[in-house]
């Protein structure tokens, strides 16, 4: 089965979206209630906002703790899962921990973390790490444990440097685990955050979300939804979807 080149499908991408903005404002039009505003009403609450700096601000800072606490639980996530990968010993001792881990809810962690640390940046970021770590490590586990080990035998036959096998052939057979990890961290990564900033955060899209709520200013609530869905489909775009083709030419 062919896949649609890539003009056209980003023009049904496009379309999916317009269709979605058109659905809702046909649902506004037989509805008229004011719990649903209009998509031309939220784009105006979007511009007013962020005319007056104040999403800019939280969103910016919203972004940062998501830039660091991704980036951290990328980094001990992998580790911890190529090594229980290759190592059967360690992904004994380990399996269980991880297991709970993944199922302990981020509430849960959310909250422990406040009380132990305080509410500070501190808590907030070790609390989405902590949230998001075990995800990110099972995935690469069940990537090093698909590792083609007739291709690493072949590395080692033209006496390879262990640095060469290592980005030429191992490597290179985690990326599309690399890849779906990202792309799952990422998504689970912006909810946890909003989590953390509604609960005790002072600034950022989720502490703006919680007063919203109490004014039920659900116009508000939606333009700011709308911004954090423009730098969703930004990031889908400008990385992750360029970053696959070119880590799946080869099929």
């Amino acid at each position: 089965m062919n896949n649609p080149k890539q003009p056209h499908a980003s023009l049904i991408r496009v379309c999916s979206v317009v269709g979605l903005i058109v659905i809702w404002q046909s649902v506004v039009s037989l509805v008229e209630t004011e719990l649903l505003p209009s998509p031309l009403e939220v784009i105006n609450s979007l511009w007013k906002h962020s005319e007056s700096g104040e999403l800019p601000h939280h969103l910016g800072i919203t972004l940062g703790r998501i830039a660091i606490s991704f980036s951290i639980a990328m980094v001990l996530g992998s580790v911890l899962g190529i090594l229980m990968g290759r190592f059967r010993y360690l992904d004994l001792w380990l399996d269980s921990l991880t297991t709970l881990a993944l199922n302990i809810p981020a509430l849960v962690t959310i909250i422990l973390c406040f009380i132990w640390f305080g509410l500070n940046e501190v808590a907030a970021l070790t609390a989405v790490i902590v949230n998001k770590t075990p995800n990110i490590a099972v995935t690469l586990r069940e990537g090093a444990r698909a590792v083609d080990a007739q291709l690493l035998a072949v590395g080692k036959a033209y006496r390879l440097s262990l640095t060469r096998q290592l980005t030429h052939v191992y490597l290179p057979q985690l990326y599309p685990y690399f890849l779906a990890a990202a792309r799952s961290g990422l998504a689970l990564v912006w909810k946890i955050v909003l989590v953390v900033e509604l609960l005790g955060c002072s600034s950022g899209v989720g502490f703006q979300l919680s007063l919203f709520f109490q004014f039920f200013d659900i116009t508000s609530v939606l333009a700011y939804t709308l911004a954090f869905a423009c730098i969703i489909f930004a990031v889908e775009a400008g990385i992750l979807r360029p970053w696959e083709r070119r880590v799946l030419r080869w099929r």
